[in-house]
C-alpha cells in the first residue's frame, strides 16, 4: 500500500496543480515551481553529525539563507567540496579522510535548505551564488562537486570565473534542465501548456529559459582543467549529457565508469581525483 500511495503521490500533486492552474495560473505555476526546488531529505541524521562536529565551523549568510561550513585544516592547497541534491557534507566523508592523509586543507558547505543549513528550497542560480561566497571566503586552489553541486559549479564558473581555482572535478552532473524538466513534467503528468508558463517563470526569475540553462553551453565560456567522471550506467543522469560538457570544455579530461552507479562511491575514482590533483 505505501509503495502504491508513493507511485501515486506525484500524479495526484500534478492533478491538483494542473485543476488550480485553470483558476489561478500564477499561484499554480509558483506552486510548482516551490515543489520542485523542496527536497525531501538531505538533513544531517544523528549518526552523520559525529564526522562532521570534528570539523571548525563556520556559518555564511547569502540572501536570507544560512550557510553552514566545515573546514579540515592541512598545510597543503584548499580543496572545497559541493554535494548534491538531497545530500550534505557527510557524503565526502571517506574521501576528506584521504585528503587529510595528504595534508590538504578541506573545505565542505551543505547546501541551502541541506545539512545544517537554513532555507527551504534550493536551485541551481541560488547554489551558485552561495558557491561564490563560499569560495571569497576560502579561495580554495581545487573544486569537487557531485551531480546538482556539479551543476553549480559548472554554472558558477560561467557565471564568476574565478581564476584562481587551479582545477575542477565534476562528478555525475545533469547536463540539461530541459530534460529534467521534461521529467518533471512527465511524473506530475503537467500540460505543455502549464509547462510553458513554467518555463517563462523561470526566465523572468533567473534569465534563462530551460533550454539555454544548459551545461554543455556554459562549459564553452570555461577553461579551467576539469576532470569528469561519470559512470555509464547511472540511472539518474545520463552520462550522455557529461560527454557533451567535455566536448565544449576546453581542457577537460573525461573518465567513464562501469557500475559506480550515480554516486561514485569507490576507491577507484577516489584515486582518480587525488591523482588527478597531484598532477
Amino acid at each position: 500500500m505505501r509503495q502504491t500511495l508513493k507511485k501515486y503521490a506525484p500524479i495526484l500533486l500534478g492533478k491538483k496543480l494542473s485543476a488550480q492552474f485553470l483558476i489561478a495560473p500564477k499561484k499554480a505555476i509558483y506552486k510548482a515551481f516551490l515543489l520542485f526546488s523542496t527536497p525531501q531529505k538531505g538533513r544531517v541524521t544523528l549518526e552523520q553529525s559525529y564526522f562532521l562536529e570534528d570539523a571548525e565551523d563556520e556559518v555564511i549568510p547569502v540572501k536570507e539563507v544560512f550557510v553552514q561550513t566545515y573546514r579540515w585544516p592541512g598545510n597543503r592547497e584548499t580543496i572545497l567540496l559541493i554535494h548534491g541534491w538531497e545530500s550534505n557534507s557527510h557524503r565526502w566523508k571517506a574521501l576528506v579522510e584521504k585528503l587529510q592523509q595528504q595534508n590538504y586543507t578541506v573545505i565542505a558547505f551543505d547546501a541551502p535548505a541541506h545539512g545544517n543549513s537554513s532555507g527551504k528550497i534550493l536551485n541551481v542560480p541560488l547554489y551558485a551564488e552561495a558557491l561564490q561566497k563560499i569560495i571569497q571566503l576560502y579561495r580554495p586552489n581545487y573544486t569537487i562537486a557531485h551531480s546538482v553541486g556539479g551543476m553549480a559549479s559548472i554554472f558558477n564558473s560561467f557565471l564568476y570565473k574565478n581564476p584562481e581555482i587551479e582545477k575542477k572535478v565534476i562528478l555525475a552532473p545533469p547536463a540539461e534542465l530541459s530534460e529534467i524538466m521534461a521529467n518533471y513534467q512527465q511524473m506530475l503528468r503537467f500540460s505543455d501548456k502549464f509547462l510553458q508558463r513554467l518555463n517563462s517563470f523561470f526566465k523572468e526569475q533567473f534569465g534563462y529559459h530551460f533550454e539555454e540553462f544548459s551545461m554543455p553551453t556554459f562549459a564553452k565560456e570555461i577553461s579551467t582543467p576539469a576532470l569528469l567522471i561519470h559512470d555509464k550506467f547511472d540511472d539518474i543522469t545520463p552520462h550522455q549529457g557529461t560527454q557533451k560538457i567535455h566536448q565544449n570544455w576546453e581542457n577537460s579530461k573525461l573518465v567513464l565508469t562501469e557500475n559506480f552507479g550515480h554516486s561514485l562511491f569507490f576507491d577507484e575514482v577516489d584515486d582518480m581525483i587525488l591523482d588527478f590533483l597531484k598532477k
